[in-house]
């Protein structure tokens, strides 16, 4: 029952309820998108080419006759597959970096945070820029370069937890007890990592869906012909002039869903962590 009324809270959120719904319907798309799609996202068809909004197509045409609408539902699967994958990276790798760094402490926790500080001293697009300038884009190359990014923030929360919670009496009865390291760490400290993390997580991947939006911008992430929300708006610069809705419709699309991650993220704090919320 008290697990049930910070949900109930919850629901009168109307931002947090709208933020919920948005990412659910965005996910929705990502799974069936591409059979639902009223035309093939790759589909040009040159004599319907810069068409404005219609019944025929919801969203206009392109410069070569591809249905925005289509290339729409079929992107927001590169979304949560690429700035997903990016943020999960990010989470797992921090997660091992923040529990080793805030436990163990001393020679590892400064070598460590010693590495993140410098990775958070590069302003992160700039570091893609140049990572992927290197090793060339691609859908793999632009996970690993997220999750690289995203990772010292990660680490920080969750060291930050440890630290807090490694010092506790439910912690040092363990160790009493005798049990390994790696006990401690999984079934003592990570429960209350957990929550503070998910919030972290949500957040993550709205700055995640961002990074990969502007490194598509700049042809330097998901690469033609994939309906990429950021490779659409760059690809719409050229014929914003004649036909504004080719960089109006994905640029929306990319605004609406870092809102609802946004707002998710607002919400999942005032749940899982309901004293930081209110100090807020």
């Amino acid at each position: 029952m008290h697990l049930g009324r910070p949900w109930l809270r919850l629901g009168k959120s109307a931002s947090t309820v709208f933020g919920f719904l948005v990412v659910f319907f965005f996910l929705v798309m990502a799974f069936i998108g591409p059979f639902v799609a009223p035309y093939k996202y790759s589909d040009q068809t040159l004599a319907e080419r810069l068409q404005p909004p219609s019944a025929k197509h919801w969203f206009g045409t392109d410069a070569l006759g591809r249905d925005i609408f289509s290339r729409i539902l079929v992107g927001s699967r590169d979304v949560f597959l690429v700035a997903g994958s990016g943020a999960i990276l990010a989470i797992l790798i921090g997660l091992l970096l923040g529990l080793s760094s805030g436990y163990f402490g001393g020679a590892l926790d400064e070598v460590i945070m010693r590495m993140m500080d410098v990775l958070l001293a590069i302003p992160p697009l700039l570091l893609s820029m140049v990572i992927l300038g290197t090793v060339g884009p691609s859908r793999v190359n632009v996970v690993f370069v997220v999750g690289f990014l995203y990772t010292p923030m990660v680490a920080r929360v969750v060291r930050s937890v440890v630290l807090d919670v490694r010092t506790r009496g439910f912690v040092e009865a363990a160790k009493l007890r005798g049990e390994s390291s790696a006990y401690v760490l999984l079934r003592e400290i990570l429960p209350s990592v957990l929550p503070p993390l998910a919030v972290e997580s949500s957040m993550r991947f709205s700055y995640a869906i961002f990074l990969v939006a502007s490194l598509g911008f700049l042809g330097l992430g998901v690469q033609p012909p994939s309906p990429d929300w950021g490779l659409m708006v760059g690809e719409a610069r050229t014929w914003f002039s004649q036909a504004q809705w080719i960089l109006l419709f994905p640029a929306g699309a990319i605004a609406l869903l870092v809102v609802g991650v946004a707002f998710m993220s607002d919400g999942l704090r005032r749940i899982l962590l309901p004293d930081v919320a209110g100090a807020g």
